[in-house]
């Protein structure tokens, strides 16, 4: 994966991010109010020896600094931290005094600076002076010589000692930033992994790589589409409307030389819109002036009556077990040259009634009367009943939902349609997340047309008791029902 593509991931759940670095921030300014505040009183020496001469002055510099290195040590030994605390009384021991001693030293100088760190400010700078004093009398007495002499290394006071009139630390400001930016990198890797861990289908490339077959659309989600799923009226004129005609262009030209006549749409698992793209599917391509025929071939669940408000008390089931002719079941619908034929009763087998030679001579019936056939079957994962289907028509639609359908229940799909040489036409992902830039983009560029009165079914052409001669049956099925 690229760096875009672990940035689309961090975008994704962008969420885990801003968690993650409100937690951080928010632990900061915890430990920041309750750390008791520190200060500081530091004190710096000054480590002379008298020379003479150019040679002198450069051997003697280079003699003290090494004697600089030394002193450090000596500032934090024991035997000064004793005295410190023997001199005042601090309220602390040697061992604490000690660990709040800090020495330092800049190379190439003879200065020596001890600083020292405590809570109580006032403690801080006692020490401070404490410390300076004895430890200029503890060099004078290791360094003055067994005859008495003076000593050949002189120690001064050239800074201090002097405590901060405000806390070193904590410091909010610092903790706060550091703290959001460690969030920011801990909250990116989670949603890196996260991302990475998720085996759900995210988008058209994941779903085009793992079918292996053309992304022939991504339909949007639209908040009112379950209200409305049908893209007439006023959802006529939505992104999710162009985006289905952007599919029945792509779906008509997947394959120029051997153009499906009969499709059936399909999904994984059941709930993933797969009925509402049949219909939408069906609707774009009678609007283009195609004789559409719209088969509901999913006898367990069947939905395609009631999404186009049409009678499905009879239909397919009826005419596979030969109760009536198919040209006395099929129904217009609004307008457009739509013609449907429901599901019908539900039969107690499903697989078999789908399978049978009657399915397939049906099928050959239908071909030679409607100028594309679209068959919404069930899921693949559920039942064996749409492959049993997709197997007799021209090839499939596979239909995956956004983030509902993993990778794997993508996969076992696909091959459960290549496991019986079904041509896999291509899939579309349903409910698709559309940037808002593509989608200001339509909303710029799409026509507005006057409200309109919705679409209604016309005729429905067919009951069980039959209908009248003029609306019966459709002219387009009346051969196939004598």
């Amino acid at each position: 994966m690229d760096v875009l593509g672990y940035l689309r991931l961090v975008r994704r759940h962008w969420w885990i991010v801003l968690v993650t670095v409100m937690l951080a921030v928010g632990t900061a300014a915890l430990v920041t109010v309750r750390t008791a505040p520190r200060y500081e009183a530091s004190v710096t020496f000054f480590v002379t020896t008298p020379s003479q001469g150019v040679t002198d002055a450069y051997q003697g510099s280079l003699f003290l600094q090494q004697r600089v290195k030394s002193y450090g040590d000596l500032l934090t030994s024991d035997r000064l931290a004793q005295s410190v605390v023997a001199d005042a009384p601090l309220g602390l021991t040697a061992d604490q005094v000690r660990s709040r001693i800090r020495t330092a030293s800049t190379t190439g100088t003879v200065l020596l600076k001890a600083t020292i760190t405590d809570t109580d400010q006032t403690r801080a700078l006692k020490t401070t002076e404490t410390l300076a004093t004895k430890f200029t009398e503890l060099v004078r007495k290791v360094e003055t010589p067994p005859d008495g002499k003076a000593p050949p290394i002189k120690i001064e006071v050239v800074s201090g000692p002097r405590v901060t009139s405000s806390p070193v630390s904590p410091q909010p400001t610092r903790n706060l930033v550091m703290g959001g930016l460690l969030g920011l990198l801990l909250g990116a890797a989670l949603a890196v992994l996260r991302g990475l861990a998720d085996v759900r289908m995210r988008d058209g490339i994941a779903l085009q790589r793992v079918t292996g077959s053309p992304l022939l659309g991504e339909i949007p989600y639209e908040t009112g589409a379950k209200a409305a799923p049908l893209i007439v009226g006023a959802a006529a004129t939505s992104a999710r409307a162009e985006a289905v005609r952007k599919l029945r262009t792509n779906l008509r030209f997947v394959d120029v030389h051997e153009p499906a006549r009969v499709i059936a749409v399909t999904s994984a698992l059941q709930g993933e819109g797969k009925t509402t793209m049949a219909c939408n599917t069906a609707i774009a391509l009678a609007e283009a002036g195609w004789r559409v025929l719209l088969i509901d071939a999913d006898l367990r669940r069947p939905k395609v009556a009631d999404y186009l408000g049409l009678d499905g008390g009879v239909g397919l089931t009826d005419v596979l077990v030969g109760d009536v002719q198919v040209g006395d079941v099929v129904q217009r619908w609004g307008e457009k040259s739509l013609l449907v034929l429901p599901s019908g009763a539900t039969p107690p087998n499903p697989s078999e009634l789908l399978g049978s030679k009657s399915m397939a001579d049906l099928l050959v019936a239908l071909r030679d009367s409607a100028d594309i056939v679209v068959i919404d079957t069930a899921p693949l994962l559920a039942v064996t009943d749409g492959v049993v289907v997709a197997v007799q028509a021209d090839g499939a639609l596979l239909v995956t939902q956004q983030g509902r359908t993993s990778r794997s229940q993508v996969a076992a799909a696909a091959n459960a349609l290549s496991s019986v040489s079904v041509r896999l036409l291509g899939c579309v992902l349903n409910m698709a997340k559309v940037a808002k830039s593509d989608a200001y983009q339509y909303e710029a560029y799409k026509v507005v047309v006057p409200p309109a009165a919705p679409s209604v079914p016309a005729d429905r052409a067919g009951s069980r008791r039959g209908a009248k001669a003029g609306g019966g049956r459709t002219q387009e099925l009346t051969r196939l029902s004598r």
